[in-house]
């Protein structure tokens, strides 16, 4: 009964270190996924929104990090001023420009602030 155990510790060692190819195959398919799930989607999210900020010209609206709506007044180099009421202009940076709103959205905005406003007097 002992001899037997005896024999086949050894046998159990070797076939551990022969699953060492198996283990790299697993570790490399592992870091491929997290490749396709993980780093390529967020590189993509990162250059569109590189893209948007590049694409700001004067006149957008736009939304800030901070959950301000404004409308592009200046650009200057990484700075942007948004006109966030009449006569009411911050300075922010140009990465803290979440999304620039499409001109339909806009539209219907100004008309429903337009209504609101009459509503309430």
């Amino acid at each position: 009964m002992f001899i037997s155990e005896a024999f086949a510790a050894p046998a159990a060692a070797a076939t551990g270190a022969g699953s060492m190819g198996g283990t790299l195959i697993q570790l490399a398919l592992i870091l491929l996924i997290f490749y396709f799930f993980l780093i390529r989607p967020q590189q993509k999210k990162i250059k569109a929104h590189a893209d948007m900020v590049e694409a700001l010209k004067i006149g957008d609206r736009v939304l800030t990090n901070g959950g301000i709506y404004g409308t592009v007044a200046k650009l200057d180099g990484m700075e942007v001023s948004l006109e966030i009421a009449p006569n009411v202009v911050v300075v922010v940076d140009r990465m803290s420009i979440s999304g620039v709103i499409p001109a339909e959205k806009n539209i219907k905005a100004v008309s429903n602030n337009k209504k609101n406003i009459k509503n309430t007097k």
